[in-house]
């Protein structure tokens, strides 16, 4: 039987490579594509011989027209995508640059619409009842002003997720999110390493803990399984119960 083809961006590191070892795990080939040349290829071998790491750069419109290219040449249609890659770019509001913002969005929404859109057209060509799952985050709907085009970029991806999940169900293509909360990453390294900032991070936790990648990537692994059949344009928040709590103590 053949094994589907998953391809799962920003997949050299943390949520993107648990993803990765959760849908090999299930039985996918997995391609990586990451812009850390090195980190992707490390990560690939660390997968197993049938799965691939490629080089890409998620803002550039070009590089993910190759990048589907090169998988449907070499490997196969892509029928699970994971948008996984992101960037955040913290900052003082009053200070923050148009380049920066746009450089932010470009990554975080206007990549997962490309790679949505293309990975749906190759589905629809092959006839494949495939599945989507975009990385958003609890800052989709909580704002933090260090942040605010992240912030802007998840809410983003929460809509495209929806309008897209219409769009696509009538070929039998479902596509969710997942929205994470405070995830031990490399992202959450200087709050870890500042004892007085995890401290303020756990407050708004009622699980007073951090979340662990393979805790998002077997909800996505979920979200791509038949298990999850009837479920599209939702997103899932995978935070400790952060979106539940209207204080903190």
């Amino acid at each position: 039987m053949t094994k589907p083809i998953a391809l799962v961006t920003g997949g050299a590191q943390g949520i993107g490579f648990a993803c990765a070892q959760a849908l090999v795990r299930d039985g996918a080939r997995v391609v990586l594509a990451d812009i850390k040349a090195d980190k992707v290829a490390e990560s690939a071998r660390e997968l197993g011989p049938d799965n691939v790491g490629l080089v890409v750069d998620m803002s550039r419109s070009d590089e993910v027209d190759g990048m589907f290219a090169q998988i449907e040449r070499e490997f196969g249609p892509v029928s699970v995508l994971v948008n996984n890659a992101g960037i955040a770019l913290p900052g003082d509001f009053l200070q923050t640059s148009l380049e920066d913002f746009e450089r932010v969005i470009s990554v975080n929404l206007v990549a997962v619409f490309q790679a949505t859109q293309r990975a749906a057209q190759t589905m629809v060509a092959h006839e494949l009842r495939g599945a989507i799952v975009n990385i958003s985050s609890i800052n989709a709907v909580l704002a933090i002003p260090a942040i605010s085009a992240y912030c802007a970029s998840k809410g983003g991806v929460m809509q495209l997720t929806k309008s897209a999940s219409l769009a696509l169900a009538p070929h039998g293509i479902r596509v969710n999110a997942v929205g994470p909360g405070s995830i031990d990453t490399e992202m959450m390294a200087g709050i870890n390493a500042n004892p007085a900032a995890l401290e303020t991070a756990l407050s708004r936790t009622p699980l007073k803990r951090l979340g662990e990648p393979r805790e998002i990537a077997e909800t996505v692994a979920f979200l791509v399984s038949d298990k999850a059949s009837y479920i599209t344009g939702e997103t899932i928040y995978v935070d400790g119960g952060r979106l539940g709590l209207n204080y903190t103590c």
